[in-house]
Parts: structure tokens; sequence; C-alpha cells
């Protein structure tokens, strides 16, 4: 009845090897299509489909509308998911090939009138309409994946271990990505649409597969730890409301996605407009905005298990303390780089990385904590609107970093691309806009996201005092029974 054979495996805070490559391999999916999605997107819909700069970004930002009704629906519905599979498992099963197909059905680009305008119009609902599509169902495999990890250990140290191997994995599918764009777009040269549309069908195939991996090798510690939280766990059901009026109420947590949002709006937005900086303000070719952002992003999995360390002995703060400031000389430096400084722009690309690593790794890693505390003080364990919120404003930073840049570029005076002919020459309104963009603008909330996380109150040792009082609270249920 009790299961005692299983409890040393569900209760050992030490994760495997297999199962540390399992949990990282589920997000190397998500982190291709979205690497791909704001590296290229933007550029594509102005410089192939045509589409205008600020009609462009508007349609990432409608689809995230959608998102901010879909994403902590889902949460909520994951917590509630009964199954042999447990409760985060099928979703991710059933939702992987749809997933991939609404990715590459992106990078179509159908004709739909003669007329410039009306076609534009058609261009654009016809991408409103696959991107929300696509957000919902990178939502139903990607939301449950994010909540398994509180679900695998309870360790403060393991879970950024844990996390350092899905970043390592998140962020190999974004330098993979990046490898594939620079052949593909080599194979394809001449043919921008052929190129996109390549990337996006060998993207979605190795975006897919992974994530069955992922659920076959958590899949017995997850059933074990799913039994347990069944049986020491008061299933009550909250509405809808309440439950975010609780979350809402949890200040550590109000803290963690104020530290979030500030650090993927500064990487999404630098990501947005880099293609842009590079090409246009330090005038070099199209495959070197690939090259800088693949420096960005080999540094940054270079130091994910860097910073893993130093956190162990400094804590997570400090940490995200030293990446950031790294991160902000390397912004501060690229808004005074001039053309032909190409080494000092891939020096500054790779100080960025350093605090990029940090953006993945250490929001991430504080979210269980907030999760604990919560069970604490409610009783439940509700991981899945918690991380809904957190998909939801990965999400909402890449829409609003693309919205942003869109709008900023044509209200500057950007020139699109005319399909079959040259590129435009830019006005300095708009060069000067593409360097505020890529400066200024991530400093500003990179400097929120530093006040934010040292107001952050859960230290490893409040941590460990959650824990304890939470083991009291289940050794008190257990004697009761």
């Amino acid at each position: 009845m009790n299961n005692s054979d299983d409890l040393p495996i569900a209760l050992s805070e030490k994760l495997s090897l297999n199962e540390k490559l399992a949990y990282g391999a589920g997000d190397l999916g998500p982190a291709i299509t979205a690497n791909v999605l704001g590296v290229f997107l933007l550029i594509f819909f102005t410089n192939v489909a045509g589409l205008k700069p600020g009609m462009a970004g508007s349609i990432l930002l409608i689809s995230k509308i959608w998102d901010a009704i879909n994403d902590p629906i889902i949460g909520v519905l994951s917590d509630r998911t009964r199954s042999r599979w447990g409760r985060r498992h099928p979703w991710m099963l059933f939702g992987a090939v749809p997933f991939g197909i609404f990715f590459f059905l992106q990078w179509v680009v159908p004709h739909f009138s003669n007329d410039p305008i009306a076609n534009q119009w058609g261009l654009f609902w016809f991408y409103v309409a696959i991107s929300i599509v696509f957000n919902s169902f990178y939502t139903a495999v990607n939301l449950p994946y994010t909540a398994l990890t509180p679900e695998l250990t309870q360790d403060y140290d393991e879970r950024t271990s844990l996390n350092s191997y899905r970043f390592a994995f998140s962020i190999s599918g974004s330098i993979l990505s990046l490898i594939l764009a620079l052949g593909i777009f080599a194979a394809f040269k001449g043919d921008p649409a052929k190129q996109y549309l390549v990337l996006g069908g060998v993207c979605a195939v190795l975006s897919v597969l992974p994530l069955y991996w992922c659920v076959w090798g958590t899949r017995k510690r997850v059933a074990i730890t799913e039994r347990q939280r069944q049986e020491t766990t008061t299933e009550a059901s909250l509405p809808y409301l309440e439950q975010l009026k609780i979350v809402f109420s949890n200040k550590p947590f109000l803290y963690v996605i104020g530290i979030y949002l500030c650090s993927w709006l500064a990487v999404q937005n630098t990501v947005s407009v880099i293609p842009y900086f590079v090409k246009n303000w330090m005038q070099l070719e199209d495959a070197d905005f690939t090259k800088v952002v693949i420096a960005v992003q080999v540094t940054a999995l270079a130091m994910l298990f860097v910073w893993g360390k130093v956190s162990q002995r400094y804590g997570k703060k400090a940490v995200y303390f030293m990446g950031m400031t790294v991160w902000i000389i390397a912004q501060v430096g690229l808004f005074f780089l001039q053309p032909g400084q190409n080494i000092l722009l891939y020096v500054l690309a790779i100080m960025a990385g350093f605090g990029v690593s940090t953006a993945y790794l250490i929001p991430w890693s504080m979210i269980p904590d907030v999760i604990e505390l919560d069970e604490l003080q409610t009783g439940q364990r509700r991981e899945g609107i918690f991380y809904g919120f957190m998909v939801l404003l990965q999400k909402v930073a890449l829409a609003i970093g693309l919205f942003i840049v869109g709008w900023v570029l044509q209200k500057s005076g950007f020139l699109e691309t005319v399909s079959g002919q040259p590129a435009p020459i830019q006005p300095d309104s708009a060069l000067w806009a593409i360097r505020m963009l890529v400066g200024p603008a991530p400093l500003v909330v990179l400097l929120i996201g530093l006040g934010l996380a040292y107001l952050y109150p859960i230290t490893k040792e409040v941590h460990a005092e959650i824990l304890l009082k939470l083991q009291e609270r289940k050794r008190a249920q257990a004697e009761d029974t």
C-alpha cells in the first residue's frame, strides 16, 4: 500500500545523469523554435514576405494577447490532469507533432492578391492565425515540461544543476538552429523564400523528437512522485480566479516574474534588432549577424555550468548580479560601436553571453522555491499556474521586443525590401533608432531587473527552513493516518 520500495527513488535528491539528460532534452525543441522565431521572423516578414515593419511586429503582439488567456489556463489544466502518465507528460506526448507542423507553416509565403494592399492584409491575417495556433501548441508542450522541475527534485542546489542541463540543451538548440541557418542559407543562396522554408522544415522535425526522449527518460521518477503527491496533498480544487489571487499574493513570485521579464525583454529586444544593427549600421553581410548571435549563445552555454558552481557557493542573487554587470557593459559598448570595429563587435557579443546565461539559469531556478513557499502557505502544489505565467512572460517578452522594434523602425523611416529589388539604403533616422534599440533600451530594463533581484527574499537558508516545515507537516499527516 505504501510502496516502500519506491520511496528511496522518489526521495533521493540526486538525479541520475540519464534523467538529467532526458529532462534537458525537453527544452531542445522549444529553444530551436523560439530562437529561430526571435532571430529571423521579423526580418523574414519585412524582407521576404514584404510586410511593413509595424504590421509585422503587430502579428506577434496579437498572438500574445491570446497567450495571455491561453498560458495560465493550460497551467491550471495540467495541474488538474489525471492519467497513468502523470499530469505533465500527456500534454507533451499529444502536442508535439502539431507543435512542429504549425512552426513550419509560419515560413510559408502564400499569395492572396495582385493588389499590394490586399495581399498585405491577406498575409497579415494568415500569419496571425498560424501564430495563434502555433503558440497554443508551444504552450501545450513547453509549459507542462517546465513544471516538471519541482517534481523531479526538492534540493536547492540540485535544481540549479538540473536547470543547467536544461539550458545547456536549450542554448545548444539555439546554436544548432543558427548553424543550420548558415548552412541552409549558403545552400540556397539567392532564394530567400526557399531558405526560410527549408530552415522551418528541418527545425520542425528536430524540435519534435526530443520531447519524446524527455517523456521516456523521466517517466519513472514522475510516476512515483505523482503518486506521493496524491497521497499527501489536499486536492480541494479552487476556482481559477481564486488561484490567480493566491499566486499574485506570493511576493517572492512577483519579484521572480519581474526579474525574468526584464531579463528576457533585454534578450529579445537585442536579438530582434541585431540583424538590422549588423547589416545596416555595421555594414556587414547577412551571415554575419547569425555569427554574432552564435558567439553570444556559445558563451552562454559555456558559462551555464560555471554559474551553476558559483551559485552553490555564493547564491543565486550574487550570480545574477555578476552576469548582469558584464552584460550591461556590453550593451553600452554596442551603442558606441562604429562601422569597421568588427573584432570589438564579437568581443561585446561574448561579454553579453555572460549575462544571457544568467538570464536563462537564475529566474528558472528560483521558481521551484517560490512554489514550495506557496505549498507551505496553502497546502497545495500548483506548479502549472506558476510556470504558466513564466512561459507567458517569455513569449510576452518576445512579442513586445518584436513589436517595439517593428514600430520604432517604421516610425524612424526604415525602408522595407521590395521583392525582386536590391536592399535600400537606410536613412540616418533609421540608423539612429537601430543604435538606440541595441544599447540604451535594453540597458534600462536590465537595471530594473537588478533592483528586483536585490529585493528577492528567498535565500538558501530561507528555502531550507521552508522544506523543513513542509517535511514536518507531511510527517504529521502520515501519523494522523
